[in-house]
C-alpha cells in the first residue's frame, strides 16, 4: 500500500458499530490505545472489516489544533 497521508496507524479492528448509513469502527492501535473512525457503511462492507481483523487508521488533515486547560 502506497498512500500520500503522512499519519497512518496499523492497528487491529476492536469493535465495529454498524447504523443504517455509517459504521463506527475503533481500531487498537497500541496496548490501551484506540483510534475510532466513522465511515460509510458500505466502505465498512467492502473492506471486509471484523473484529481481529488488521486495518490502518489514516489520517490526512490540513491542520492540527492543540489545547489546554
Amino acid at each position: 500500500m502506497k498512500i500520500s497521508a503522512r499519519n497512518t496507524f496499523k492497528g487491529t479492528v476492536k469493535s465495529i458499530e454498524v447504523g443504517a448509513v455509517n459504521a463506527e469502527v475503533i481500531l487498537e492501535i497500541a496496548a490501551g490505545v484506540e483510534m475510532t473512525a466513522m465511515i460509510t457503511k458500505a466502505s465498512a462492507e467492502r473492506l471486509g472489516l471484523s473484529v481481529g481483523k488488521e486495518a490502518y487508521a489514516v489520517v490526512k488533515a490540513s491542520d492540527v489544533m492543540v489545547a489546554i486547560d
